[in-house]
């Protein structure tokens, strides 16, 4: 049985100490990161390995969204538009399904099944760039069509999407990886921001922010309120699919990670996300999460059963080398 949170490694292999803490916590996922990555075929062996340890259902993440955030890149992988491209292309949303569907052969290839993306935090003006081009736009309608598409393109290559930052990541006005942003928005205008994520209820997984809304809690970031996640995330945007934490080890939160840890449960998340490969704060966090059980079982289960649905769907038609070459020729790969 696995325990219900997702871990990072150091380096290009795992190290000793890293495979013995692996066989005993048994995390649910390993994600990856540049420091991670150098070639196709240690990426395999890097994956292949962690689960010959944890098992073979275990999943492994990146964020691969194209743009500034994309961990696998040249020479090896071709490096894809930022989202905010999609928004202004004539049919972006058919070039973010390419895109994405594209994305998933090379993630899946490596034995990479999760993709942190779509972005769907519709950033307004004079917010933090920590967002900025990563979204597709500025409109929530566009964000939904266009992370939808992305998402689907995902899901038709065998990946499942992880949409974020639930319940929006848009006014923030600092960086969550270096501070703590609190939105004072009321609940009208936060509605607005909640709308590409409601019209993507159905997708398999989603990742929340680190960011307090005055309105909808003042006490505690969105990650760690149960307010936030019952209430909005649950029942108002009517997300029952997996839920995870945004990265424990950013500097928005507070506490010891066994604390910042049992936070994110108290709230109701089904796994907590720890990124930087220190071993001692991922004990701590091995340490308070549960085992993979219930509810958050069952979404995990249907989360791969959902993405399989859409991977036969894909099987039909689809030509990466005519995909590719549409995508070059509007300057949208390289």
């Amino acid at each position: 049985m696995f325990k219900a949170f997702i871990a990072g490694c150091a380096g290009l292999a795992l190290s000793g100490e890293e495979r013995a803490f692996f066989a005993e916590a048994r995390p649910w996922g390993l994600i990856l990161f540049r420091r991670n990555v150098e070639s196709p075929a240690q990426v395999a062996a890097l994956t292949a390995d962690f689960r010959s340890i944890v098992g073979a259902e275990a999943a492994v993440l990146v964020d691969q969204e194209g743009g500034r955030v994309q961990r696998l890149r040249e020479p090896h992988w071709p490096v894809y538009p930022a989202a905010a491209r999609f928004g202004l292309a004539p049919d972006g949303e058919a070039l973010a399904e390419l895109s994405a569907r594209l994305m998933a052969a090379d993630l899946l290839a490596l034995g990479i099944d999760v993709d942190c993306l779509p972005v769907l935090d519709t950033p307004i003006e004079g917010a933090h760039d920590v967002i900025g081009d990563r979204a597709y736009a500025r409109d929530p309608h566009d964000v939904a069509r266009l992370g939808a598409a992305a998402a689907r393109g995902l899901m038709r290559g065998g990946v499942m999407p992880v949409m974020k930052h639930i319940p929006g990541h848009g006014r923030a006005f600092s960086d969550s990886h270096l501070e703590l942003p609190v939105v004072s928005a009321d609940s009208a205008e936060l509605e607005r921001d909640f709308a590409p994520f409601t019209a993507n209820a159905g997708l398999p997984a989603a990742m929340t922010a680190h960011v307090v809304y005055q309105a909808l809690d003042p006490d505690a970031p969105a990650t760690q309120s149960r307010k936030v996640i019952q209430h909005v995330v649950r029942e108002k945007i009517v997300f029952d699919g997996l839920l995870m934490s945004d990265d424990l080890s950013m500097k928005a939160l507070t506490g010891d990670f066994r604390e910042r840890t049992k936070r994110c449960f108290e709230a109701g998340l089904d796994l907590a996300l720890h990124c930087n490969g220190d071993l001692a704060e991922a004990r701590a966090v091995a340490e308070a999460a549960p085992e993979l059980a219930g509810k958050a079982l069952a979404r995990v289960l249907e989360a791969r059963a959902l993405v399989a649905r859409e991977r036969v769907r894909g099987l039909q038609h689809f030509d990466a080398a005519e995909a590719r070459r549409k995508l070059a020729a509007l300057a949208l790969i390289t």
